[in-house]
């Protein structure tokens, strides 16, 4: 079972995903919340706490990232676990953005400091 918790921090959003993405159920829950992020200019999934991605998830990853890219939003994984990661580098047919730490701070500070301000 999936649980996707979502964070908007400026143009970003962080899509915390946490169980497994293996069942259609778990990819049409992630579909929606990932197409539901009208505003956003870059969105990330948080892979951090996923233990395994299957056909579905797979198939679901892929159409996300194609939909993401028509529209010109960035589309990132962040920190898939070693099997995750593995299922991810054997999918012949797209191949995914996967960002470091490093790249994640900068763009959590380039979108922090895009946040207005309060008067």
């Amino acid at each position: 079972m999936l649980n996707v918790g979502i964070e908007n921090i400026g143009h970003m959003v962080v899509c915390s995903c946490t169980g497994n993405i293996v069942q259609s159920e778990d990819a049409s829950k992630l579909r929606a919340a990932v197409t539901s992020q009208t505003n956003a200019r870059i969105i990330v999934l948080d892979l951090t706490e996923v233990h395994a991605i299957e056909g579905d998830g797979l198939d679901m990853l892929c159409a996300l990232q194609r939909c993401a890219l028509d529209r010109n939003i960035q589309f990132k994984l962040f920190d898939p676990s070693s099997s995750v990661r593995s299922r991810l580098e054997h999918n012949e047919s797209t191949q995914f953005d996967i960002a470091r730490f490093e790249e994640m701070i900068t763009l959590l500070a380039q979108s922090e400091s895009r946040i207005p301000q309060a008067a």
